[in-house]
């Protein structure tokens, strides 16, 4: 038996006295990436290549018209930001055996378990597109991550906010609707900042922070969204991974994921701020963006003469861009081991 194909050695069946009602819940981390980006469906029979255009402002009118002589006007100039779908994707094989004679559902886990993967292996993909903006701040004004030992600061996110009002920012006031279909919904006008939950004592410190229990409708708040600093909410989700031991030794911040007695360089955590349009996605919620695919045991082929397995696969194209550098913020900071 190949090692890849689950077999029924690879999962024991358990007495029925102690088997339980309900099999024990998977944990799955909160997805936040889609909802804030600009969304390109790529559709069956397209190119590979995904394509996002901005039109450039137009330079200022300042000179006055002279009389009787209309003016000279100005060409369209626009910005194209492309990138290459790529093919990811997945199976768990299953024999005959498993799916005759185990108690647990097995293919309904695996399908299950398929689609977190899928959803989790997608989330991962779109964060390393855009944790590589080359538009980066560091916590407490240091000059590069090696200098980082700081949590974020008030400061921190004021001047993300003025860098984003200098570059013509747009707040963002649709999201990306949490459906199968791909449609948007209104949200109040802010920016958005995404990050690990390892943050999350060090930004309800912050000065001025507002938790989102204390907004007017606080069923506004969005899945994973903590409060806000001004005009920009906060979304923390675990899959924001740091850079282990990338900052400044100490003893006062996270260290490989975990506090440290001894004298050892921090983990440097990036928090996201993003403004309308600030990157591009393939999107994951679509009905086609995904495929899902399953073939049960005890069907003969060329290959399996007897149908001795099956299997529960996933398949999808997806990429991601930044489409505007001034409109993405990296702000590199640390998290306190030991939050009061």
């Amino acid at each position: 038996m190949p090692a890849n194909v689950t077999s029924y050695g690879d999962i024991s069946p358990r007495t029925a006295g102690f088997a339980k009602a309900r099999l024990l819940k998977r944990g799955q981390h909160l997805m936040v990436v889609e909802r804030f980006g600009q969304v390109d469906p790529q559709q069956k029979n397209k190119t590979k290549t995904s394509k996002w255009r901005r039109y450039n402002s137009l330079a200022r009118a300042t000179a006055p018209l002279a009389e009787g002589i209309p003016p000279q006007g100005q060409k369209l100039t626009y910005t194209d930001v492309n990138a290459t779908l790529e093919q990811y994707g997945d199976a768990v094989k299953i024999t005959d055996v498993i799916a005759d004679t185990h108690e647990d559902p097995v293919l309904n886990e695996a399908m299950d378990l398929c689609g977190e993967q899928s959803a989790e292996t997608i989330e991962e993909l779109r964060i390393n597109v855009i944790k590589g903006g080359t538009n980066v701040f560091y916590a407490a004004g240091v000059t590069s991550r090696a200098l980082v030992n700081s949590p974020p600061t008030r400061g921190d996110f004021r001047k993300i906010y003025r860098y984003f009002k200098k570059h013509k920012a747009r707040e963002i006031s649709q999201i990306v609707r949490a459906s199968a279909a791909i449609s948007t919904e209104a949200v109040a006008p802010a920016y958005f900042a995404m990050g690990h939950t390892d943050l999350d004592a060090d930004i309800r410190s912050i000065s001025g922070f507002l938790p989102y229990e204390s907004y007017s409708d606080s069923t506004k708040a969005l899945p994973g969204e903590i409060g806000k600093i001004e005009r920009t909410r906060i979304i923390l989700t675990a899959m924001f991974d740091p850079w282990e031991i990338a900052g400044l030794s100490g003893t006062t911040y996270l260290s490989g994921g975990v506090e440290v007695s001894s004298n050892a360089k921090c983990d440097v955590y990036p928090l996201l701020i993003v403004a309308k349009d600030a990157y591009g996605i393939v999107p994951l919620q679509g009905f086609s963006s995904v495929k899902p695919m399953v073939v049960n045991p005890g069907r003969p082929t060329k290959s399996d003469m007897l149908g001795q397995i099956g299997f529960v696969s996933w398949k999808t194209y997806q990429t991601a861009a930044i489409l505007n550098q001034a409109w993405i913020a990296r702000l590199e900071c640390s998290a306190t081991a030991s939050p009061a």
